[in-house]
């Protein structure tokens, strides 16, 4: 499968980077102290803002912002334990860097230490949560990492794990390509394991060599 594109959006914990040791840990730390059950907890965190988790689970207005604060200090202690998903190092250092982005609902510091620690390259255009008004399903990171990197929001490929961010994408009219297993619940018309196999070369991404979930 080619699908023609001038740039790749790629969402970072559950496409780039395998982050789900630190925010489980994390995020039950976090849970247990506010006598939160942390299975639902964690279950409903993926492709979401940390400030848009916790505003659904901290009635208090007033308490929201310690709230915040604290998971967002216990994500970055976890982040340490954050990998590379497979592909990921090969796809990345041989893009151009005018034509890829990472758009993440982790906030600045979160994202610069999980890739860090994968050991990935730094993106040319990175959006995070701290960066837009309107985190996923709203398409606002999305354009914004397009109109970065001067090329149609149309005309770019979003790589996404999570069905808000596979939302997003679509909304800022993208072709969504899933990644994953959880990639399997969302509505992207194709699903990949992972990034293993995929070329980007003069205006078209490759998925020819991918193993493909779904088509």
């Amino acid at each position: 499968m080619r699908i023609p594109c001038e740039g790749l959006l790629f969402d970072n914990d559950g496409v780039l980077v395998d982050s789900d040791l630190g925010v489980d840990r994390a995020w039950s730390a976090w849970a247990h102290a506010r006598g939160l059950p942390a299975g639902q907890v964690t279950a409903m965190v993926h492709g979401r803002r940390s400030a848009d988790t916790v505003a659904l689970l901290v009635p208090e207005p007033g308490e929201r912002p310690g709230a915040l604060a604290e998971i967002d200090r216990l994500e970055i202690e976890a982040a340490a334990t954050t990998t590379a998903l497979p592909g990921a190092l090969g796809l990345l250092t041989g893009l151009p860097r005018d034509r890829w982005a990472v758009v993440t609902s982790g906030v600045t510091a979160l994202a610069r230490a999980r890739l860090a620690a994968a050991g990935l390259p730094l993106p040319p255009v990175l959006v995070t949560a701290d960066d837009v008004e309107h985190g996923k399903p709203a398409p606002d990171g999305y354009l914004a990492a397009a109109r970065s990197l001067g090329v149609d929001p149309a005309r770019t490929v979003v790589l996404e794990d999570s069905a808000a961010g596979a939302r997003a994408g679509a909304a800022a009219g993208a072709y969504v390509v899933g990644v994953g297993e959880r990639g399997l619940d969302t509505d992207a018309p194709v699903v990949v394991r992972d990034l293993r196999g995929l070329l980007w070369h003069d205006g078209v991404l490759d998925l020819g060599a991918a193993d493909v979930l779904r088509s």
